[in-house]
């Protein structure tokens, strides 16, 4: 009601059944635990919106509004156009995002009726747009997926996370970190298996037995004749008997 605008209903669903949502996780090195992951959906009091009040006291003092630069590139191709921070748009924010940046939640069109339809964008600390998902619900499976790691949102930007979080991301979650390895080539993590490979029969060399030495001629015919002599001599013996 304050700023004549209605939630969008997945959103709103959210905040009936739970009024924002933190969640932090942490490693262990050298049994010091560590934080590392962080997951943030504002409470409906903190859902602040930007771009309305003035970040210094001073009444001369620059908003946000005066460094909206028209020059950029809006709408162009497949890019969608970037949120104003003057009256054209509304902007709330879901997530601090640490410091490292703020996750908002745009309505582009604000003149002269809000317009229903809602986007999910990050706002970089150079004040640079770079739109995530196009409802809430998107955004929360995203946030789920990397974890809640370390500038993850910068992903989803021209020039990446950092290499300290890039080293996060190769720990924990590697396959999101190679987006585009993935995108060129779907089947590059996939464990192929080749069961001709796996499976091969090999040829084994039979092994040749040797055979016993053969006995030299003269020698056999020693054994027949001894043998033939006592079988003759065993006659002689039972014929005498």
């Amino acid at each position: 009601q304050k700023n004549s605008c209605v939630l969008p209903e997945d959103l709103k669903n959210f905040y009936l059944m739970t009024d924002g949502f933190q969640m932090t996780w942490s490693v262990k090195t050298d049994d010091t635990p560590m934080p590392l992951g962080s997951m943030v959906i504002n409470s409906v009091s903190k859902l602040c919106r930007l771009g309305g009040s003035s970040v210094y006291t001073l009444p001369s003092a620059p908003t946000l509004a005066d460094l909206e630069d028209d020059t950029d590139e809006e709408g162009n191709g497949d890019k969608p156009e970037k949120p104003h921070f003057d009256s054209r748009s509304l902007i709330f924010e879901l997530d601090p995002c640490n410091g490292n940046g703020k996750v908002c939640l745009v309505y582009k069109h604000a003149e002269p009726v809000v317009s229903p339809d809602t986007e999910i964008w990050f706002l970089d600390r150079a004040l640079y747009w770079h739109f995530l998902t196009k409802t809430f619900t998107a955004y929360y499976r995203l946030l789920i997926t990397h974890l809640g790691l370390p500038q993850w949102q910068y992903a989803f930007t021209s020039y990446g996370v950092s290499p300290q979080a890039k080293q996060w991301f190769n720990m924990y979650k590697p396959i999101t970190i190679n987006t585009a390895l993935l995108s060129e080539e779907a089947d590059s993590f996939v464990n192929k298996l080749d069961p001709n490979k796996v499976f091969k029969s090999k040829n084994k060399t039979p092994v040749l037995k040797k055979k016993p030495p053969s006995q030299p001629p003269g020698s056999q015919k020693s054994h027949t004749s001894t043998t033939s002599a006592k079988t003759s001599s065993l006659a002689g013996n039972s014929s005498r008997k």
